[in-house]
Protein backbone atom coordinates (compact mmCIF):
# COMPACT_ATOMS: atom_id res chain seq x y z
CA UNK A 1 0.00 0.00 0.00
CA UNK A 2 1.28 3.46 -0.89
CA UNK A 3 1.76 5.57 2.26
CA UNK A 4 1.43 8.87 0.33
CA UNK A 5 -2.23 8.33 -0.58
CA UNK A 6 -3.80 9.35 2.76
CA UNK A 7 -1.61 12.34 3.60
CA UNK A 8 -3.32 15.64 4.21
CA UNK A 9 -1.80 19.08 4.03
CA UNK A 10 -1.56 21.05 7.23
CA UNK A 11 -1.40 24.81 7.57
CA UNK A 12 1.99 26.24 8.51
CA UNK A 13 2.32 27.17 12.16
CA UNK A 14 3.43 30.70 12.99
CA UNK A 15 6.80 30.92 14.64
CA UNK A 16 5.75 33.61 17.11
CA UNK A 17 2.81 31.65 18.52
CA UNK A 18 0.29 34.16 17.13
CA UNK A 19 -2.37 33.07 14.65
CA UNK A 20 -1.85 33.83 10.99
CA UNK A 21 -4.15 36.70 9.99
CA UNK A 22 -4.46 37.48 6.29
CA UNK A 23 -3.58 41.06 5.48
CA UNK A 24 -2.33 41.84 8.96
CA UNK A 25 0.52 44.29 9.10
CA UNK A 26 -1.04 46.68 6.58
CA UNK A 27 -2.87 48.62 9.26
CA UNK A 28 -6.16 50.40 9.16
CA UNK A 29 -5.54 51.93 5.74
CA UNK A 30 -4.99 48.46 4.27
CA UNK A 31 -8.19 47.27 5.90
CA UNK A 32 -10.17 50.15 4.37
CA UNK A 33 -8.66 49.49 0.95
CA UNK A 34 -9.55 45.79 1.13
CA UNK A 35 -13.06 46.60 2.39
CA UNK A 36 -13.62 49.03 -0.50
CA UNK A 37 -12.39 46.41 -2.97
CA UNK A 38 -14.72 43.76 -1.54
CA UNK A 39 -17.69 46.14 -1.62
CA UNK A 40 -17.18 46.67 -5.36
CA UNK A 41 -17.50 42.89 -5.84
CA UNK A 42 -20.88 42.72 -4.11
CA UNK A 43 -23.87 42.09 -6.34
CA UNK A 44 -26.49 44.49 -5.01
CA UNK A 45 -30.18 43.70 -5.56
CA UNK A 46 -32.30 45.96 -7.72
CA UNK A 47 -35.02 48.04 -6.02
CA UNK A 48 -37.64 45.63 -7.45
CA UNK A 49 -35.83 42.62 -5.95
CA UNK A 50 -35.46 44.44 -2.64
CA UNK A 51 -39.20 45.20 -2.49
CA UNK A 52 -40.11 41.62 -3.39
CA UNK A 53 -37.75 40.11 -0.83
CA UNK A 54 -38.97 42.54 1.83
CA UNK A 55 -42.52 41.35 1.11
CA UNK A 56 -41.41 37.74 1.46
CA UNK A 57 -39.76 38.45 4.82
CA UNK A 58 -42.83 40.30 6.12
CA UNK A 59 -45.13 37.49 4.93
CA UNK A 60 -43.02 34.83 6.64
CA UNK A 61 -42.93 36.93 9.84
CA UNK A 62 -46.72 37.25 9.70
CA UNK A 63 -47.12 33.50 9.29
CA UNK A 64 -44.80 32.83 12.23
CA UNK A 65 -46.75 35.29 14.40
CA UNK A 66 -50.04 33.62 13.42
CA UNK A 67 -48.63 30.16 14.12
CA UNK A 68 -47.31 31.20 17.53
CA UNK A 69 -50.64 32.84 18.38
CA UNK A 70 -52.58 29.67 17.51
CA UNK A 71 -50.13 27.50 19.43
CA UNK A 72 -50.45 29.84 22.41
CA UNK A 73 -54.24 29.49 22.35
CA UNK A 74 -53.98 25.68 22.10
CA UNK A 75 -51.49 25.40 24.97
CA UNK A 76 -53.53 27.84 27.08
CA UNK A 77 -56.70 25.84 26.48
CA UNK A 78 -54.96 22.55 27.24
CA UNK A 79 -53.44 23.84 30.47
CA UNK A 80 -56.73 25.41 31.56
CA UNK A 81 -58.48 22.10 30.89
CA UNK A 82 -55.84 20.18 32.88
CA UNK A 83 -55.75 22.58 35.84
CA UNK A 84 -59.48 23.33 36.21
CA UNK A 85 -60.80 20.04 34.91
CA UNK A 86 -63.65 19.47 32.49
CA UNK A 87 -66.37 21.42 34.36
Amino acid sequence: MDSNVNRTKTAPKPSSGRPIVPGSGRGFKGFLTEARTEMTRVTWPTPKETSRLTGVVLAVCGMVVALLFVLSLVVDGALTFIIKGAH
